[in-house]
């Protein structure tokens, strides 16, 4: 409504301006005149000429990279993108710059708008470039390139759009984790004495090679593979039957809680870590998340199975109805008996005891990965952690991800 009425009123502008200059003419006379009316009709059939600037019919094409890539050429989540734009506008008419506009949506609707500009080159063509900002994790999907032009005084717009269609995915951000001491004694309890560990062990058997890892002894190194390829690599090794393992992420997210949006964000990477580290270790791991519609990916191992997770981490929302005791109930029926079950929750007190001793019933040995914040340090809150860890259960507190392997790796007892 704005732009049409601005555009009358230009017309309604160069109108009288047409119509004093041709008065001037007609009732003054003489070679002033009659140049300034000759000037403005020039501008005037210059002005017309611009509907039929070519950048109607505008093409282009978009490239897009990022310094954030994960090892499987995925995005991770806080990653920035730099999107390169190559356009082309056809014919002659002369054009003083180009405003290019383009944008982005993300799976849940929120839009990311840009705008730069360019002088096209003798060929009527120029390249673009932006950086977003750090993009969360989802699905983006590329809009309709818009390209503008105005003509020398900036009265008239006009205007022409293509598409390149482009379609990306930021997973969760992930941090690699060596070794999880706690994980043997997770399976049997920490006061168990078990004569068989029923943990995953290597046996000396090499089964092909891997990156290499922080920390690896030089024993491990793969020296022929690490002089043919210039990086470091490290012998993989077969291992004994191992444990399944369930990671179940609490989507609860309480709507006075500020802070817990950015908690479920870092459960769903510390979910994310977890099944990168089974993946590469060839674990059986599986995924239990319960919101408005429950999904439950059992237990496995292998590349499709971390492919199947990570595709519901990158679009999981904390849209869970009820907490998580009350979820858990819900999936009685998918729960099995005689694995290990992770919970990663920021919840405290008795809806994660009840769902502990849920899980003990059902079988299942749990260990709870609490979501903490630096509020919940200083208030000094643990009399539920002491009631879990009296029973015999593991607790981890983790407010960070990068304290994740730190965590794991060592005594982890919060």
């Amino acid at each position: 409504m704005k732009a049409t009425r601005a555009k009358k009123i230009r017309w309604q502008f160069i109108a009288v301006v047409y119509t004093c200059s041709l008065f001037y003419l007609l009732f003054q006379g003489g070679k002033t005149a009659l140049m300034l009316f000759i000037i403005i009709n020039l501008l005037l059939i210059y002005l017309g000429l611009g509907r039929w600037s070519g950048i109607a019919g505008v093409s282009g094409m978009r490239n897009y990279s990022s310094q954030g890539s994960a090892a499987h050429g995925s995005i991770t989540a806080g990653s920035s993108v730099d999107v390169q734009l190559n356009v082309r506008i056809p014919g002659f008419y002369p054009l003083p710059y180009v405003i290019v506009r383009d944008g982005m949506l993300r799976h849940n609707g929120q839009e990311l708008s840009f705008e730069t500009s360019f002088i096209p080159n003798w060929k009527r063509s120029g390249s673009v470039m932006y950086r977003t900002p750090p993009l969360q994790r989802g699905e983006y999907r590329f809009q309709n390139t818009e390209c503008l032009s105005y003509d020398v005084f900036g009265l008239f717009e006009h205007s022409g759009n293509f598409r390149s269609e482009s379609v990306f995915s930021v997973l969760p951000q992930t941090v690699p984790l060596r070794q999880w001491s706690g994980f043997q004694r997770g399976i049997r309890g920490p006061y168990s004495h078990a004569t068989a560990s029923r943990a995953a062990k290597e046996t000396t058997q090499i089964n092909g090679v891997r990156e290499y890892l922080y920390g690896d002894r030089l024993s491990r190194v793969h020296w022929n593979a690490t002089a043919k390829t210039g990086q470091w690599k490290s012998k993989a090794f077969e291992r004994e039957s191992l444990p399944r393992t369930l990671l179940i992420l609490d989507r609860h997210l309480p709507a006075l809680d500020k802070s817990m949006k950015d908690r479920f964000e870092l459960a769903v990477s510390v979910a994310a870590s977890f099944i990168e580290h089974g993946s590469r270790d060839d674990t059986a791991m599986g995924l239990l998340s319960i919101g408005e519609k429950m999904t439950m990916l059992p237990p496995k191992s292998g590349i499709d199975q971390r492919n199947l997770v990570m595709k519901h981490l990158t679009f999981v929302d904390a849209d869970a109805p009820h907490p998580i005791y009350t979820s858990l109930q819900r999936a009685d029926s998918v729960v099995e008996g005689g694995s290990f079950a992770i919970i990663i929750s920021a919840d405290t007190g008795s809806q994660i005891i009840q769902s502990m001793e849920w899980l003990s019933r059902k079988g299942v040995t749990p260990c709870l990965l609490h979501i903490g914040s630096e509020a919940s340090k200083i208030s000094g809150d643990v009399a539920w952690r002491q009631i879990i860890q009296s029973r015999g259960w593991v607790v981890y507190n983790i407010r960070q991800l990068q304290e994740l392997p730190a965590v794991m790796e060592g005594s982890g007892i919060a």
